[in-house]
């Protein structure tokens, strides 16, 4: 472990809390203040970057308008808002990449005017973006230095030097196991997150710019790079955190600044203002629960498995049931077997025992195309991978599963998909000017709602939602949540899989908890263990973690 690390004081209400903090507030204030107190120890300092009046332009928009901002030695600033409402075009603006119109920013007191991000790194202002910068087939050392590669006395560059200083910057975050050796092709996408990050601590930055950081990312590399934020935190260096996670926010921010629609709605600090009062602020309109559900009369099981095993051992002896009109929560760590089970039940991976019944007929989805058949739809976690085809247009992914439904003659017509897409389109909100582009063009959270239209437009009886709303904004958050109560409502059966413990709680009717691939509880609204620290203790520690919660 980090050392310094809040999981190594071993007491099981930390590591709850740590990863589990409640969504309902911004952060409990007495539980996150101990922390806080306990284990940082942080103050902020002087006022270091200051933005005044910041106006940007593109063709047909004004992206920011007279937006102020400012940050402090050793201070988390989280700019938070809905996809478009301005967070990356103010953050490219504070580093150079974009030039405004109007305003000014000052870097200690003195007016800074960057012509590219080299200029404001060479001023100690660094990125890590969503969007990796890696090359992808030279070394993790070569990429961590590249363009300023050590060199031997000889003139020759020091490979051995390179990846000494690289093991060392990755060790600070936890991730020995990634060598410096390997080539970056060969990493996972949350490996090559962390080499993003140990390339921009390795410039020893004043200023760090963090875009969505930890949307690719595990719960123990969340940790480790929560921890590593804490660090840079302690020895003065300025934080601007974009991110759409609010159960983030009480573990690392200090302030936060709200945008909508390129307008700065106010600066308030963590524990100023309720979940609530932020998505209020961030949307624009009064947002009377979060996660709305509507009570239904629906009767009767859905979906049941018994005793089901994969051939990786992954998911072992997992019975449950899905009610029609029931939404049922997968909750557990990575790794505890969730996204297994789904791909078990999609046909992804193959069932090597059990069964599983569909309106109490035994099924065999030995492939996705069966899945569908039976009338199994999955909305991935991997919406880039096995959602959406990103090449083709947002019309033909929508109509994808659909096409032998809607042209039961297969004469199939252009001006149908167009019109059936366009229906989608309004009904989710899809920000996009044309149903015909091509759907890697669409922001993340748009993406995602092509995928709701693909299944919506299929009408399945069993959906399975895993990860749905992540690295999307708290605007579509809330439209997926409201979509799925409706289908519940319509008598769907669904499972949600997601890592937001806080998610799963607001909208389950039953939640099984898996630990190790085993469901080890469930756990029903309305009842005693129905509650975070409950749940989270048997995520961690099994069947007997309701023991540690509750002393």
């Amino acid at each position: 472990m980090v050392e310094g690390h809040p999981v190594e004081c071993g007491k099981i209400e930390t590591e709850l809390f740590h990863l589990f903090v409640p969504a309902g507030n911004c952060g409990d204030e007495y539980r996150e203040n101990k922390f806080r107190e306990k284990y940082w120890g942080e103050t902020m300092g002087k006022t270091i970057l200051t933005a005044k009046h910041i106006t940007k332009l593109f063709p047909g928009m004004k992206a920011l308008d007279d937006v102020d901002f400012d940050l402090q030695e050793g201070e988390v600033h989280i700019l938070v808002g809905e996809n478009g409402a301005g967070k990356s075009t103010l953050a490219k603006c504070l580093l150079g990449a974009y030039k405004p119109e109007e305003g000014e920013v000052r870097l200690d007191g003195q007016v800074v005017k960057f012509n590219g991000t080299k200029e404001a790194l060479a001023k100690g202002i660094v990125a890590v973006y969503q969007e990796f910068t890696l090359v992808p087939y030279i070394s993790v050392a070569q990429n961590i230095f590249l363009n300023r590669e050590y060199k031997t006395g000889l003139g020759l560059i020091d490979h051995k030097k390179m990846e000494e200083e690289a093991a060392k910057l990755l060790k600070a975050l936890n991730c020995e196991y990634i060598n410096p050796k390997d080539y970056v092709k060969n990493l996972s996408i949350a490996e090559q997150q962390m080499v993003e990050i140990a390339k921009a601590l390795s410039f020893n930055p004043r200023i760090m710019v963090f875009d969505e950081p930890t949307a690719t990312l595990s719960e123990r590399e969340v940790d480790s790079l929560f921890a590593q934020i804490h660090r840079l935190k302690a020895e003065g260096i300025g934080i601007i955190y974009v991110s759409h996670r609010m159960q983030e926010f009480p573990l690392i921010g200090d302030r936060i600044t709200i945008l909508r629609d390129g307008v700065k709605i106010n600066t308030v600090g963590i524990n100023d203002c309720s979940n609530e009062e932020l998505v209020n602020m961030m949307v624009g309109r009064s947002v009377e629960q979060v996660y709305a559900r509507t009570e239904n009369k629906h009767e009767g099981i859905t979906l049941k498995t018994e005793n089901l095993c994969d051939y990786n051992g992954r998911v072992r002896n997992v019975s449950f049931t899905v009610g029609k009109g029931e939404i049922v929560g997968l909750a557990g760590l990575v790794g505890a077997g969730r996204t297994e089970t789904a791909e078990l039940l999609y046909g992804i991976e193959k069932i090597k025992s059990g069964k599983v019944y569909v309106r109490g007929n035994q099924v065999f989805p030995k492939s996705p195309v069966q899945a569908v058949r039976i009338g199994i739809g999955l909305v991935s976690e991997d919406r880039k991978k096995q959602g959406l085809a990103l090449d083709e247009s947002i019309a033909l992914n929508m109509v994808a599963v659909s096409l032998k439904k809607i042209f039961p003659n297969f004469f199939i017509s252009k001006k149908k998909i167009t019109e059936v897409a366009l229906g989608y389109k309004k009904q989710l909100r899809i920000a996009t000017t044309s149903v015909n582009k091509a759907c890697k063009y669409l922001s993340g959270g748009n993406q995602q709602k092509v995928v709701l239209a693909k299944w919506l437009s299929f009408d399945p009886e069993i959906l399975i939602f895993d990860e749905p709303t992540r690295g999307i904004d708290v605007a579509a958050k809330l439209e997926i949540y409201n979509l799925m109560d409706r289908l519940a409502a319509e008598g769907k059966a669904i499972i949600m899989i997601s890592s937001e413990l806080p998610e799963v709680i607001g909208m389950s009717d039953r939640i099984y908890i898996m630990h190790e691939g085993e469901i080890v509880d469930e756990v029903i609204r309305g009842t005693n263990g129905f509650n975070s620290e409950v749940i989270g203790a048997r995520m961690m520690l099994g069947a007997g973690g309701a023991e540690h919660a509750e002393e």
